[in-house]
């Protein structure tokens, strides 16, 4: 208390500021280096309001102009660097003064984990603000002057209160990061496609049940987090993302995948926790870079051979679905580490064998590769789910899947009774690849009222035959590694009177 009343009698009192602001005092030392520094660091002070002279740090003459005569190089007061970077996390405050305006050079200014339940409006006035993080807050709504802000680059508003966007999100042009994750969000404002900069968008643990199609306009995203809404469908306009390396559909209520024909660089997928039950190949051959594929807790009941065109897959989550076969040329994918495949109906597969891990597992699968090679001819075992007739025959990828498949078995011909199999089931994929073929299989033309897609590649096929012209459907033929005579012609004849199809060839 001595000290207290000498200090009331100091007769440079008169030239102090006024009286310090309720709470915790900033230490002078910190406002002086903050002068030098240009930067403020607030954090974990308890604060339930910042103190004026912080908001006029740059505009008060400093209380050493009227202490310290002696002017040394260490203490030019007059040589001040502008605010930047304020930092004021962890505390305990409940609202913002409109006096941040007083900081107009600010480029950081973080006021995460508070108690604020509103922003001032004199944030828009701060045109050089570049990040603004106001998360682990009570947020209820955020100021349309916040759009003003057209040089903001990161933009932090997860973990608040917030149930709706200004309609005018898309003005923050500059924008590349933006976090709304574990917010009430029902929709996205359709503005967001002008936010053609963005290359992280978080909408993780919203009330979403779908997405603006014009989100597809955002051709900088690189990573989108979607993960814990009520998505039930992802629209198809989202393949067209050619940026894309990072894409979290995780626990919503999806039911299917979308193809994605544009996203060359896509490196993880991640869709575990949905009401998936078709994985086919057109959700996977344009995946070429993918890395990471999780599709966990699922209801997938078979997975397609495509899945081998995944050369640089590394993560394979397959677990807690109702799989019951693999394709043996897994084994074969080069850079996969690790496979899950747990909680499966697997019938050729041991359990014990699951529980060696993944390198055991491929070493197996390649083992089976093996087998088919050597006895190619020699019928897959009959289960007590399988009837004799259709033992070579996947009915499912028939009726549920669309697809006739008989690839890999070192063939020469195609048995009738894969043929016989369609019956009335249209089916639009046709992979024959990988065997041992002469010739175009002469009942494909049974098929010509709805395949699409034909897959020949890896035979011995000499000519191309006029069976394919009848397939006047026909969008994709697939024809590598196979050298056919009078293949010029039957292109030329297929680009002039069908469908203008798509042909692979090497």
């Amino acid at each position: 208390m001595a000290a207290r009343r000498g200090r009331a009698g100091d007769p440079r009192a008169g030239f102090r500021g006024p009286a310090a602001e309720p709470g915790p005092a900033v230490p002078q030392g910190l406002i002086r280096a903050a002068r030098k520094s240009g930067q403020l660091n607030l954090s974990g002070r308890s604060l339930s309001e910042v103190p004026q002279h912080v908001w006029r740090i740059n505009l008060d003459t400093p209380e050493e102009a009227h202490q310290n005569l002696s002017f040394g190089a260490a203490d030019r007061w007059w040589e001040q660097t502008d605010l930047t970077k304020l930092i004021l996390a962890s505390n305990k405050l409940q609202c913002l003064s409109e006096d941040v305006k007083l900081l107009p050079a600010l480029t950081v200014l973080d006021v995460h984990d508070n108690q604020l339940t509103s922003l001032p409006s004199a944030l828009g006035e701060l045109e050089n603000l570049q990040k603004l993080d106001v998360s682990h807050n009570k947020l209820k709504s955020v100021p349309e002057e916040l759009m003003q802000l057209s040089h903001l680059k990161s933009l932090l508003l997860h973990h608040n209160e917030l149930s709706c966007l200004p309609d005018g999100f898309g003005q923050l042009v500059s924008l590349e990061e933006l976090d709304l994750s574990n917010n009430h969000l029902t929709d996205i404002p359709t503005s967001f496609a002008l936010l053609i900069n963005l290359v992280r968008l978080n909408l993780a643990c919203n009330q979403l049940k779908d997405l603006p199609a014009d989100i597809s306009a955002m051709k900088s995203l690189r990573q989108l987090d979607c993960t814990k809404n009520y998505l039930e469908t992802v629209p198809s306009k989202l393949a067209t993302m050619a940026s894309l390396e990072q894409l979290y559909l995780r626990k919503n209520k999806l039911r299917s995948l979308p193809e994605f024909p544009s996203c060359k660089l896509l490196k993880e997928l991640h869709a575990g926790e949905n009401q998936i039950e078709i994985l086919n190949a057109e959700n996977l051959k344009h995946l070429n870079s993918l890395s990471v594929l999780e599709l966990r807790d699922n209801k997938i009941k078979s997975v397609p051979d495509e899945i081998t065109l995944l050369q640089k897959l590394e993560r394979l989550d397959l677990a807690n679905n109702d799989i019951s076969r693999l394709p043996y040329t897994l084994g074969n994918l080069p850079q996969l580490k690790f496979l899950a495949l747990e909680g499966n109906p697997l019938r050729t597969i041991r359990r014990d064998l699951l529980q060696k891990g993944t390198q055991e597992l491929l070493k197996y699968l390649r083992s089976k590769i093996q087998d088919d090679v050597t006895r190619p001819n020699e019928e897959p075992p009959v289960t007590a789910m399988t009837l004799p007739s259709e033992s070579r025959i996947n009915m499912h990828a028939i009726t549920s899947l669309k697809l006739l498949e008989y690839s890999e078995k070192q063939a020469a011909v195609i048995p009738d009774e894969m043929f016989n199999a369609v019956r009335s089931n249209p089916v639009t994929t046709v992979n024959f690849s990988k065997n041992q073929l002469n010739e175009i299989p002469p009942r494909i033309v049974e098929l010509k009222d709805s395949v699409c897609d034909v897959n020949l590649g890896f035979n011995k096929i000499s000519s191309i035959s006029l069976e394919l012209c009848m397939l006047h459907k026909l969008t994709h033929l697939d024809i590598r590694f196979v050298t056919c005579v009078g293949l010029p012609f039957a292109l030329t004849y297929f680009h002039a009177f069908l469908n203008q199809p798509s042909v692979t060839v090497q």
